[in-house]
């Protein structure tokens, strides 16, 4: 027979940490390899630097390092984490998992799995961590971003190379008197599946010799048109399910996917002049799931947000997939 269900408690932000690899690649080096100027993928992207990963270091490692960071941060051990969801494109391997590893590595043995939503893995993974504390499933869940995407794309292809850069950021969640994060808005579009994704499958490059290592690619243009026609509606659904008004945000921390992107976001979505943007791309490139907690991390040092820290977030891309929430900045 089922218990009887506890009512719901509130669920928020109570630590953040971030890690960005030691390595740093300036738009020199990678014109140098993609047959491009500097001014070229800066005009275009937004980017000026990002990190790269060393050839050792993995989704993984990266995620150990921001998650203890943020249960530092959150004023807890790692160990008395009950949760642990790790959100990345970019892992190595289909089984197992790298959340278990992680898990262990923090001195865990808590419910513990991946998750692989794209760039918009962190939000779709804190709107479930937010459920598991406010059910009672767990009291502290660490939700992590983390992608290495120099394993995955092409280091001469001048359309990917620029923007995608390494690190990991991550967030524990906790009990609160008041719920802090809003509901979680998200949906999907399979039919433009192919906008973004590998060049091949895993069996075509098994059963081909003659096929390079598969890479990601992206349809850039296409991929522009579609957000900027389509997430602006999103932001404003997840605004209005955390029943507040665009006039009440302190912040936005969009996907961190594009300079350009990210400003005519926040121009459509009519944010108030005083509200802070996450523009952690300039200096960080496009790091997946990972970009959203280390946009919020880099606003956090900054000291950028005012008021009482309510901040929009917002992933969007492969599959297609989006997801937003409204939450409050601790």
């Amino acid at each position: 027979m089922l218990h009887k269900r506890k009512s719901l408690r509130g669920a928020g932000i109570v630590g953040v940490g971030a890690y960005r690899p030691h390595r740093v690649v300036d738009n020199t080096d990678v014109a140098a390899r993609t047959g491009r100027t500097t001014t070229w993928i800066e005009q275009r992207s937004g980017i000026v630097e990002r990190r790269h990963a060393a050839p050792d270091e993995t989704v993984a490692d990266m995620a150990v390092e921001a998650a203890t960071k943020a249960a530092a941060d959150a004023g807890i051990a790692p160990g008395e984490l009950g949760a642990v969801v790790v959100a990345s494109m970019s892992t190595m391997r289909q089984s197992p998992g790298v959340a278990p590893e992680v898990a262990h590595r923090l001195g865990g043995q808590g419910g513990a799995f991946d998750l692989n939503a794209a760039c918009a893995g962190y939000s779709y993974a804190l709107g479930i961590a937010a459920s598991m504390v406010q059910v009672g499933a767990a009291d502290h869940v660490a939700v992590i971003g983390s992608d290495k995407m120099t394993d995955i794309i092409d280091p001469c292809n001048p359309y990917t190379a620029p923007l995608f850069g390494d690190g990991a950021g991550a967030m524990v969640i906790g009990p609160r008197e008041r719920n802090e994060i809003g509901p979680v808005v998200w949906g999907s579009d399979g039919g433009k599946r192919a906008l973004i994704g590998h060049t091949a499958t895993w069996p075509e490059y098994r059963d081909d010799p003659d096929l390079p290592w598969p890479t990601m690619h992206m349809a850039g243009p296409e991929v522009f048109r579609w957000v900027i026609e389509r997430i602006p509606d999103v932001a404003q659904q997840a605004v209005a399910a955390a029943g507040i008004s665009v006039s009440e945000l302190d912040a936005f921390v969009p996907h961190q996917a594009n300079l350009r992107i990210i400003d005519k976001l926040a121009q459509q979505i009519g944010l108030p002049e005083e509200a802070a943007v996450a523009r952690d791309i300039v200096t960080a490139g496009n790091t997946s799931a990972a970009s959203i907690p280390l946009a919020v991390a880099r606003l956090r040092e900054l000291g950028a947000v005012r008021g009482p820290g309510v901040a929009l977030l917002l992933g969007f891309g492969g599959g297609l997939t989006w997801a937003g929430q409204v939450v409050r900045l601790p």
